[in-house]
């Protein structure tokens, strides 16, 4: 069995770094909403997401700038993580609401919480800048050791994404590659193409990243939930991030 899945992994890994399937077959989650929720979506006046966006374009002028002037050079950014970094010798993966905190340590801002509303905000207000740009999330190229753990953090997510979990015993392939399109008590199972994030759940009622949908679903299998901003989850993302890579990110969007 164990064979069987080291297997299975690596044949998803391929699959995913040779890019099957393409942007145009791929399908977003905001398909797969109901034309309520898409209609909140569209219309800014009852899209709650403003609120974040708004406050993120004020945190990145009074905090941002300084580093950042011009807003038109970060357009894309929110499109390339997550990221390897090395750190006290170390090579981390990093997603976008981790940089925004580091940097706010760099400048001598309090940290925050993957999940504190300013850290939201400013990833809600850099993912608004990206909206409509391919997700493009490569190997690094400065380093052979760094390619290296890039691709081992990215074999290490393709095995997560198969193995079941939990007392329900299932992997996320089960269903969002499974079920897709397939009724689960209230919602609508969708690919895992994480191109939405941050996404505004009306069952949170309020905003999150993809650290804690992806503990949510932790949850809903009932395993043992991973702690915030762990690698295990940054593992999992990455191996989310590359098989989205060249569709549209849409989000920041709503979810049921």
């Amino acid at each position: 069995m164990r064979v069987w899945r080291l297997h299975l992994s690596a044949l998803l890994t391929l699959f995913v770094v040779l890019g099957v399937g393409n942007a145009q077959t791929r399908q977003s989650g905001l398909l797969f909403l109901t034309p309520q929720l898409q209609a909140m979506q569209r219309d800014p006046d009852t899209n709650p997401i403003s609120l974040w966006r708004d406050q993120g374009q004020a945190l990145w002028s009074a905090q941002c700038t300084g580093c950042h002037p011009k807003t038109e050079a970060m357009k894309d950014v929110a499109t390339h993580y997550p990221k390897l970094v090395a750190i006290n010798g170390m090579h981390q993966l990093r997603n976008l609401e981790d940089q925004i905190n580091a940097c706010r340590q760099r400048t001598e801002h309090p940290a925050k919480s993957l999940e504190d509303a300013d850290t939201l905000s400013l990833s809600t207000w850099l993912h608004t800048q990206a909206q409509g740009l391919p997700v493009d999330v490569q190997p690094p190229t400065n380093a052979p050791e760094a390619l290296v753990a890039w691709q081992a953090a990215l074999t290490q997510g393709t095995q997560r994404y198969a193995t079941r979990l939990g007392r329900m015993n299932l992997a996320c392939v089960h269903c969002h590659d499974g079920k897709v399109g397939t009724q689960l008590r209230a919602e609508v199972i969708s690919p895992a193409h994480p191109t939405g994030f941050p996404i505004y759940r009306l069952n949170w009622q309020t905003l999150g990243g993809i650290d804690r949908r992806l503990r949510a679903c932790y949850s809903g299998v009932q395993a043992q939930v991973p702690a915030p901003g762990s690698t295990e989850l940054r593992q999992l993302e990455l191996y989310l991030k590359v098989r989205a890579n060249g569709m549209p990110l849409d989000g920041p969007s709503i979810r049921r």
